[in-house]
């Protein structure tokens, strides 16, 4: 378990996130599923400030083919609509294409979360191609529309390479035509939450297209989880208690019902089950700790969702799920 866990049960002024739910329905996962998530990796080419997960170069794990199908396995008997694909880099699992062609077999709906600047290595180029083939949909970190506050949180020279990808997906026909899609997600690079996402997405569009001639679908404001890296950096820096105070104060009842851990599952790269990607960040695994392994080939079961503070972090504001 994330040692961040641990310093959320200090936070006594803070009360457990199940007291703020009045309905305790909403403790349970819906009677079906809509998503599957599968994180197939840690290792990335960047070593972001607000990672999560922790993933980085020096990392080394990655999802076998074995467990990848029997993701897909369970996907096709649950009539699953969305695979997310993730890590890391997913790009960096040799196994990816193989991922990306089975799981348009089964749902019409995929997607890859992407840093961008993997996709002008050599080795990875090719991918550009796969995705437009498979039709993919691409949700793409860019954490700011200029480069010194991007490179602050990706590194020098981050910036300009992922507009240099931009350019190519645009010329491959993502951001402009309608079965291609480019989405964006903006994280704050700091303690502090995002603007309005309508305003921010009008901005970003105005900004991309008027300096580097890059279009996009939509874009994504979220509020960074207090897990992995950016937890970290929370608790060294002091500012763990204030961030903590300042999501629970901005809880929004309203978003509980949408939560995306009621209707998805999340898969880490040995088959570890999660109830979402912020779960397994914090090594809170689904209870009874079941691998996919375990459940594929079975009715699908409803499950309480296990939760801690960190959930506040989804239901501040208009929601970050």
């Amino acid at each position: 378990m994330d040692d961040i866990i641990k310093d959320f049960h200090d936070l006594t002024e803070i009360p457990p996130f199940q007291q703020m739910i009045s309905d305790k329905k909403y403790m349970d996962t819906e009677e079906y599923l809509d998503v599957l998530q599968m994180n197939i990796g840690r290792k990335c080419n960047l070593i972001c400030k607000h990672c999560h997960v922790n993933a980085g170069p020096v990392r080394t794990e990655e999802m076998s083919r074995e467990v990848m199908d029997d993701c897909l396995a369970f996907a096709k008997e649950q009539k699953i609509a969305t695979i997310d694909i993730t890590g890391g880099a997913p790009e960096m699992n040799p196994n990816l294409e193989y991922l990306i062609e089975e799981s348009s077999k089964i749902c019409n709906h995929v997607i890859v979360r992407t840093n961008l600047v993997i996709l002008l290595d050599e080795a990875y180029k090719y991918l550009i191609e796969v995705y437009a083939k498979n039709k993919v949909e691409i949700v793409c970190s860019l954490p700011y529309y200029r480069a010194a506050e991007m490179d602050k949180v990706r590194g020098d020279g981050s910036f300009d390479k992922a507009i240099e990808v931009l350019r190519c997906l645009n010329a491959t026909g993502y951001g402009k035509s309608p079965e291609l899609v480019l989405n964006m997600v903006y994280n704050p690079a700091g303690a502090f939450f995002p603007p309005d996402q309508e305003a921010m997405e009008k901005e970003y569009k105005q900004r991309l297209f008027t300096d580097f001639g890059i279009k996009f679908n939509n874009l994504y404001t979220l509020y960074n989880n207090p897990m992995g890296r950016f937890g970290a950096f929370l608790r060294n820096s002091g500012n763990l208690k204030r961030y903590m105070k300042k999501l629970f104060d901005a809880f929004n009842a309203d978003t509980v019902e949408a939560l995306m851990c009621r209707t998805q599952i999340s898969v880490d790269y040995d088959g570890q089950l999660y109830d979402c990607d912020f779960n397994l960040a914090a090594g809170l695994t689904v209870i009874g700790e079941q691998k996919i392994s375990d459940v594929t080939g079975k009715p699908y079961q409803v499950r309480k969702i296990r939760m801690d503070k960190h959930c506040y972090a989804c239901t501040a504001g208009a929601g970050s799920s």
